[in-house]
């Protein structure tokens, strides 16, 4: 046993000021160590097996004298033990990381896993919109929860606003947040059922997403037979919003398709637009047969050395959805003004959009045509698991879809009072 010093007194100890260790008594092995540089801190200096180890008791004065000999006498007591305080220190330290560690919140969870899955992603747009989605729907109600703890309601609170408004939203909000409680469970961070999971979980909470009346609104579309006239107003406007969309007609393509077209997707010689993978909805490249006509307003556009975008905005990038929209609003206002009929869905009154253009072509193509129906279906990038289309896809049409997108574009031509007379078109093999 070491030897016991004096106990000296809390007035003794306070002056106490020359570098070294200085036994102060109390209790065995309890000394004041004092730095070259005027510092004071507790030692408890003790023997662990075979070795002698000082232990850190904090400093002085602010561990008092008092303080420090119950801190020594009952790490002593320790050591009798057989425990260790340093490696009981480090794993209380390394027990309350592991229960931060556990804490981890529905935001960091789902930020990490979006991360992990970043390359999954067909492109950036549908990488941001899978994280913007959680953060405009599911961030707001859980994203402060520790993903350990999230449970049913607090996916319902996310969920329910949106079920019946947003159905189809709402339906890729769940499965994301399936996803990252998935992640958080392989991860260690939450364990039990999932509770965003939908067969025998949510389904007998919620509405099915197919039987929710207002779960999914269409894009406003023109009738067929108005879109000659449509067409025909078009032609008459400038600007590259409205080529755009004249070139979005003429080719039944989405508006994010056309406005990212860029002239290394587009043959003019061989007459086909090319679209690569990554641009499109299906994650697979696309080629559209271009008529005449949309050849003859590829060949009309401005074509600026080092700008690769078909349609470029004024200042160098794409152009908005907005700025195609606004030439619809501006026929709209111009129709009003003359008392004409504007360009609306005649289900709600809705102006109608690009996106619903394709809605008119697949109409057209099925009252006015005798292609079957997987020529148009491939005309619009559609994705179909049935065997027979599936084998139509791998063959593309290519040659029939040529001479339909022609029809097509021969009909927008036509005269605006003679759309609802136009025939036939004949069956080509």
């Amino acid at each position: 046993m070491p030897k016991v010093a004096r106990e000296l007194s809390a007035s003794e100890v306070r002056r106490i000021d020359e570098p070294g260790t200085h036994a102060v008594g109390g209790c065995a092995g309890l000394l004041l160590k004092v730095s070259s540089g005027g510092g004071r801190s507790w030692i408890l200096r003790a023997r662990v097996g075979n070795r002698r180890r000082d232990f850190g008791l904090g400093g002085f004065p602010t561990v008092p004298l008092g303080d420090a000999r119950n801190k020594a006498r009952e790490l002593r007591d320790k050591l009798a033990q057989g425990i260790d305080p340093v490696a009981e220190r480090q794993a209380a330290r390394a027990a309350h990381i592991a229960a931060q560690a556990k804490r981890l919140t529905f935001r960091e969870a789902a930020e990490q896993y979006h991360a992990t899955k970043e390359k999954e992603f067909r492109n950036a747009k549908h990488r941001k919109d899978w994280i913007g989605s959680l953060k405009r729907y599911a961030f707001i109600h859980i994203g402060e929860v520790p993903v350990g703890d999230v449970e049913l309601p607090h996916v319902l609170k996310a969920l329910e606003p949106i079920w019946e408004t947003k159905t189809e939203t709402a339906t890729r909000v769940r499965q994301r947040i399936e996803g990252v409680l998935a992640w958080a469970a392989v991860r260690g961070y939450r364990s039990g059922d999932n509770p965003a999971r939908w067969q025998g979980n949510l389904d007998a909470v919620l509405a099915k997403p197919a039987k929710v009346g207002k779960g999914k609104r269409h894009f406003p579309a023109l009738p067929w037979q108005r879109v000659p006239e449509f067409l025909q107003d078009l032609r008459t406007r400038e600007g590259m919003g409205a080529r755009a969309l004249e070139f979005a007609i003429l080719t039944a393509a989405r508006s994010g398709e056309i406005r990212g077209a860029t002239w290394d997707e587009i043959d003019l010689s061989a007459k086909v637009w090319t679209i690569p993978a990554d641009r499109m909805k299906a994650g697979k490249p696309h080629r559209i047969p271009l008529s005449p006509a949309a050849v003859t307003l590829l060949e009309a556009l401005p074509r600026m050395q080092g700008q690769p975008l078909v349609f470029a905005a004024v200042r160098g990038g794409k152009i908005s959805d907005v700025t195609i929209l606004a030439t619809v609003k501006r026929m709209n206002a111009t129709k009003e003004k003359e008392g004409g009929e504007q360009y609306t869905d005649p289900a709600d009154g809705r102006p109608v959009v690009p996106h619903g253009f394709r809605s008119a072509f697949k109409d057209w193509a099925r009252n006015r045509s005798s292609y079957p129906d997987e020529v148009s279906e491939l005309a619009l990038a559609h994705v179909n698991s049935d065997a027979t289309r599936a084998a139509y896809a791998r063959d593309e049409l290519l040659p029939q879809r040529t001479k339909l997108m022609t029809a097509w574009a021969d009909y927008c031509a036509e005269p605006a009072k003679a759309s609802a007379s136009v025939t036939a078109i004949r069956r080509e093999a």
